[in-house]
């Protein structure tokens, strides 16, 4: 499942959020995304791409997109030059 339960998803954007503000529905989202491009991407050890990641992600959820999905699917377009999935 792409957005299974995990424990330590809870954890992985928050190192990244600094001085923004989300409510704990928001972080978990942004997580899940993050975990999620993290996998398909295959950069889960380099931390300056999964940084680049979390610190697009929260730029996005900034300007209200919410969904983990759609987040996931945003960043990986974005990898992929701007072509669709």
């Amino acid at each position: 499942m792409l957005f299974e339960n995990r424990p330590r998803a809870m954890g992985t954007i928050v190192p990244f959020l600094k001085d923004a503000v989300f409510d704990p529905g928001d972080i978990d989202a942004m997580s899940k995304a993050l975990e999620a491009v993290c996998k398909e991407l295959e950069i889960d050890d380099d931390r300056t791409a999964r940084e680049i990641s979390a610190v697009r992600i929260i730029e996005l959820a900034r300007r209200g997109e919410r969904n983990p999905i759609r987040l996931r699917d945003r960043l990986l377009t974005e990898a992929n030059g701007g072509a669709g999935l």
